[in-house]
């Protein structure tokens, strides 16, 4: 790149240079007075500020529109920031390959993304493992028996929006793949809205265990699903105006505790 000379145009576009081969090897998660828009709206995220250290599990919550989303838009640099910087182990994801650093970071979203293909290619689209590993995700997400139970097993095929498998069982093939890669940073956004309570607190458990080694993001609506996180972000207006462990935020009596209070009630009369 060459270097611009033109004192007018001092914020130009950082250098783009690919990280250390082992990056992110930690997962920590640095946001520095983050502000995002999108396109020429007004800002969504305003001065957002967090540190999430290598390994932690960390749930996001808060109303509707609070800037939950656009927290992860901004991660994966969908939209890119307006002032401020994201560093993950220390770089400035801006610095950084936009290919390269997607493929560092993994999603499972709400709506599990499913190929009409076989469930080997759902698992590992890449073909990059053999399917001993194949079998082995598939065990480490209580899915083994069910695929050993079908006619093809590993080559059965998926129909379209993945109809033959269960939304659950469609999250939990999405969470072998996500395995699979071995990431250093998981986000789950939202991604067991549409299953009951009991998968939800299975997909929970498996994540802490299968995920321990790996930074993970949660955004979730039901904080049961966060509560037991290290920290957590509570999301307001689009800033971070909450960041601690759920069992210090019910102390502090701020945002978090009253959503708490108002999400145990709605829970107790449902």
């Amino acid at each position: 790149t060459t270097a611009n000379t033109n004192t007018n145009t001092i914020t130009s576009t950082p250098m783009i240079v690919e990280p250390p081969a082992n990056w992110p090897s930690n997962g920590k998660i640095e946001f520095r007075n983050v502000d995002m828009c999108y396109r020429d709206g007004p800002l969504v995220l305003k001065q957002v500020c967090f540190t999430v250290e290598g390994k932690e599990k960390v749930g996001f919550c808060g109303r509707t529109g609070c800037g939950k989303s656009s927290t992860m838009v901004s991660l994966f640099r969908i939209e890119e920031l307006t002032a401020g910087q994201i560093l993950i182990d220390d770089i400035d994801i801006a610095t950084i390959p936009l290919n390269t650093l997607r493929s560092n970071l993994c999603i499972i979203p709400q709506d599990p993304v499913m190929f009409s293909a076989s469930i080997r290619f759902n698992v590992d689209p890449f073909n990059m493992c053999s399917d001993s590993d194949i079998w082995e995700v598939l065990e480490s997400v209580d899915m083994k028996a069910h695929v050993t139970s079908l006619p093809e097993k590993l080559n059965e095929m998926v129909a379209e929006n993945g109809e033959n498998f269960s939304a659950g069982q469609r999250q939990l093939i999405c969470i072998a793949r996500a395995l699979l890669r071995k990431p250093k940073i998981l986000v789950m956004d939202e991604a067991t809205a549409s299953i009951d309570m009991e998968t939800d607190a299975l997909i929970q458990r498996m994540v802490r265990d299968r995920f321990k080694d790996c930074t993970v993001l949660t955004i979730a609506h039901r904080l049961d699903t966060i509560f037991d996180s290290d920290q957590i972000a509570v999301m307001d207006k689009g800033k971070c105006a909450e960041f601690d462990s759920a069992k210090n935020l019910l102390e502090q009596g701020g945002i978090f505790k009253l959503l708490w209070t108002r999400h145990q009630k709605e829970h107790n009369k449902g």
